[in-house]
């Protein structure tokens, strides 16, 4: 008959019902996330300061120009 259990396999259903389910763990879900998160943080910044490195700065002088002047001229106590 269809739908009905042997008494062995009755014994198996009714020894998983006594055990608890199985639940998920939020912490661990927690932690993974917020370390996600960190490491999307610090991949970002190191973007950032890639980028502003690549970038001149205001204050520099471009290649060839003043810069290279400045540092050919002996100091002012020496010549």
């Amino acid at each position: 008959m269809p739908g009905r259990y042997t008494p062995s396999q009755f014994a198996r259903v009714r020894d998983r019902k006594d055990q608890p389910l199985a639940t998920p763990n939020y912490s661990y879900e927690k932690r993974q996330r917020e370390l996600a998160k960190k490491r999307k943080k610090e991949e970002k910044l190191k973007r950032k300061t890639e980028h502003r490195s690549d970038a001149p700065q205001p204050g520099d002088a471009p290649e060839g120009q003043a810069g290279d002047a400045t540092q050919e001229r002996p100091p002012s106590g020496e010549a």
